[in-house]
């Protein structure tokens, strides 16, 4: 009875070294693809909006409750046309009492004056009644400086392209309530890593992608950078010229693909299957590992300079637990 285990035993164990076996020695399934010619183009990424190039906008400098306010959204306005006006009640009452002070220090200087002429007021007196005149006579100027600050004007001329704000509601220190500039040309501005500014140059071809206008090619040109970047946010301002038949609006976000370098006629392997300067080929019916030298790295592919050839089997996706001559079974795919 113990010997018919045994044999039991021996032959389950054979069983399972055969099945381990025969799975060990299987080929692994992998995809494989060619290389291809084509462009590669090296891109440099941003995010922006959309501003025109001529714009300004207007805050109020002091908090106080809106009084009046335009009607003149998309219209347009010449420079010192009075867009909005603020309560200037208390500043008014102010004034009007300094001029009250005025009339009688005008007055008190004319007594004085009389009086020195006729010896019977000291020059001292009538120096000091010229310095309250004087005194009272600047505070005016300064509350009719600030009234004005009560009024909002445009800077220059162009159209309202935005306000904000109400009658009645409180306008905030800082707080932008137009924006006035003229619709056309636009700008896209955007803020580059300072990594990434070295190869970014005024001319250079832009493709935009906007949520706006999906599946559109766009397009703008570098316009200027910013001389000084950010050292905070580590990022360089940089403005792209829009055409003028652009479909973007101002306030628009978008996608900026700068194309810092183009290569024509390369050979491209998809990035899949790219791991650092690594690739995996298949030869006859075994996979081995191989160093290549890349030149561009898009988001789709990779341009190799050597290493691979357009006969080459190619593993893609990258097999990165696949060793180094291992049998496999290959699937051909497309790039």
């Amino acid at each position: 009875m113990r010997f018919r285990r045994w044999i039991a035993a021996i032959v389950v164990a054979a069983s399972a070294a055969t099945a381990a076996t025969w799975y060990l020695l299987q080929p692994t399934p992998v995809s494989v693809v060619t290389a291809k010619r084509g462009v590669a183009a090296e891109i440099v990424y941003a995010s922006g909006s959309v501003e025109p190039k001529t714009w300004a906008k207007v805050a109020p400098v002091v908090r106080e409750r809106i009084v009046e306010r335009c009607d003149c959204e998309d219209s347009r306005v010449e420079r010192g046309h009075v867009l909005a006006r603020l309560d200037d009640s208390e500043v008014k009452a102010a004034l009007g009492e300094l001029e009250a002070r005025r009339a009688l220090a005008a007055q008190e200087f004319q007594r004085q004056t009389v009086l020195a002429e006729k010896n019977a007021a000291s020059q001292q007196a009538l120096d000091q009644a010229r310095s309250e005149l004087s005194q009272i006579e600047a505070l005016i100027a300064a509350q009719k400086a600030r009234l004005e600050t009560y009024i909002l004007r445009a800077p220059t001329p162009g159209v309202v392209l935005r306000e904000d704000g109400e009658v009645g509601e409180v306008a905030e220190l800082g707080t932008i309530l137009f924006w006035i500039g003229e619709p056309r040309p636009l700008l896209v501005v955007a803020e580059v890593n300072e990594e990434d500014i070295p190869r970014v140059e005024v001319g250079q071809r832009t493709l935009l992608r906007a949520d706006a206008f999906p599946g559109r090619n766009l397009e703008a040109v570098v316009d200027r950078i910013t001389p000084k970047g950010d050292p905070v946010t580590k990022t360089y301002r940089v403005y792209f010229r829009l055409p003028d038949d652009t479909p973007l609006r101002i306030g628009m976000s978008t996608d900026v693909n700068i194309v810092t370098r183009v290569a024509r006629n390369a050979l491209l392997v998809p990035s899949a299957a790219v791991q650092g300067n690594d690739i995996v080929v298949v030869e006859g019916d075994r996979a081995y590992k191989r160093e290549i030298r890349t030149g561009i790295r898009g988001v789709k592919g990779v341009e190799v300079l050597s290493g691979v050839g357009e006969q080459d089997r190619i593993v893609s996706p990258y097999p990165a637990d696949l060793k180094d001559g291992t049998r496999v079974k290959t699937t051909e795919t497309g790039t």
